[in-house]
């Protein structure tokens, strides 16, 4: 049986789970977002939707149709959109992979005018929350409360073209980069940087690492969570072309000093999970395991490597420009709608008043790793 919603313009509405998505419906997808003239960004391809599906049940994926021919069945029907989500028991709505995936959003065919609590009435939702939502996503465009920068790397004339730049810009940091490199070589040994590293026991150190930096810092680990786990593992075998799990590493003396996890299409590298050994901090590999990066990743066709939202100082010395990501809340009205406010909408005011205020966050970072040094 055909279900679905009817919604606008005679366009039907399905609703699957990421596993349910053929071969149409994949391909499709990829087609759309071509045709949207956006960034092959690989957190907005369907692959990272069926890895997200086999760790998160409440996953599901709208699939717009609208009618091609005279007919109105299944068989005339062209697609001409997805909306990735993730739906709680009272119907609260959210962006899949929320609070973990670095860009969000619908995959529309140009053009399609469709309202976003429309498409929600059609997914049973109430609400519909993304705290990394795709610049220029006109269907929520009315919806977004704050906006942020999504620092990038450009690469596409190259690396030595990147590092003619970041010489001009920023000389003192390139020259002392490249120094610690160096005497990391001569003091621990020989330095050396694997791309796209295969060995599962590299991704368990990056793991720890990382777990290790949240607890220090006084974050949330979530490495803790067993989905979050869960779906760096599966996505690190995930090879399909516009996303690919890339586990980038920096050995020195064949032991790992610093490592990367994050996603790769044909174009953009999406940083995601950095980490280095802390006894090793004052040869700062980190930086240098991103310089190795850019320089790989231009080498591999790679234009762009987006480090996504949030400040910090490795991104502003490293970084060419910015991208834009939103936050916000489509909410239709009704009670559900005023259950979402009062669970999340004053966390989320408090806490964009606190970014606001440098004092403020420079209060609250220290306040965090106080805590974390506490914990330890």
């Amino acid at each position: 049986m055909d279900r679905g919603v009817i919604v606008s313009g005679g366009r039907h509405v399905r609703v699957l789970r990421p596993g349910q998505l053929g071969a149409e419906e994949t391909e499709s997808w990829r087609e759309l977002r071509v045709t949207s003239g956006a960034i092959r960004n690989p957190f907005m391809e369907p692959e990272f939707a069926v890895a997200l599906g086999q760790v998160r049940p409440r996953a599901r994926v709208a699939v717009i149709e609208e009618r091609r021919g005279a007919s109105g069945g299944a068989d005339d029907r062209g697609i001409v959109g997805f909306l990735p989500f993730e739906r709680n028991v009272w119907g609260g709505g959210r962006a899949l992979g929320l609070g973990v995936s670095d860009l969000q959003g619908a995959v529309l065919r140009p053009g399609t005018a469709l309202g976003g609590e429309e498409l929600l009435r059609a997914c049973s939702l109430n609400s519909f929350t993304f705290d990394n939502l795709e610049d220029g996503q006109t269907l929520f465009a009315d919806h977004c409360a704050d906006a942020y920068p999504s620092y990038v790397i450009d690469v596409a004339d190259g690396y030595p073209a990147y590092l003619e730049d970041l010489r001009r810009r920023s000389p003192k940091f390139l020259r002392t980069t490249l120094a610690k490199e160096r005497r990391l070589g001569r003091q621990v040994g020989e330095v050396r940087f694997v791309f796209d590293e295969r060995d599962p026991r590299a991704l368990e150190t990056l793991m720890a690492w990382k777990s290790a930096q949240y607890r220090r810092t006084g974050r949330r680990d979530r490495f803790a969570q067993e989905w979050i786990s869960r779906l760096v593992r599966r996505l690190a075998v995930t090879r399909a072309r516009e996303c690919a799990g890339v586990l980038s590493v920096l050995y020195a003396a064949d032991r790992p000093v610093a490592a990367h996890f994050g996603l790769r299409s044909s174009t953009v590298l999406a940083c995601w999970f950095p980490a280095y050994e802390p006894e090793l901090a004052k040869y700062s590999p980190g930086l240098v395991l991103h310089l190795r990066m850019a320089e790989a990743a231009a080498a591999a066709g790679i234009g762009l490597l987006d480090m996504g939202r949030g400040a910090a100082e490795y991104k502003d010395a490293l970084k060419t420009g910015e991208l834009r990501v939103h936050e916000g809340t489509v909410i239709r009205p009704g009670a559900g709608a005023a259950l979402h406010w009062l669970g999340r909408e004053p966390a989320r005011r408090a806490q964009g008043f606190v970014r606001s205020r440098p004092r403020l966050a420079s209060l609250a970072s220290r306040s965090l790793k106080a805590a974390g040094r506490l914990r330890g």
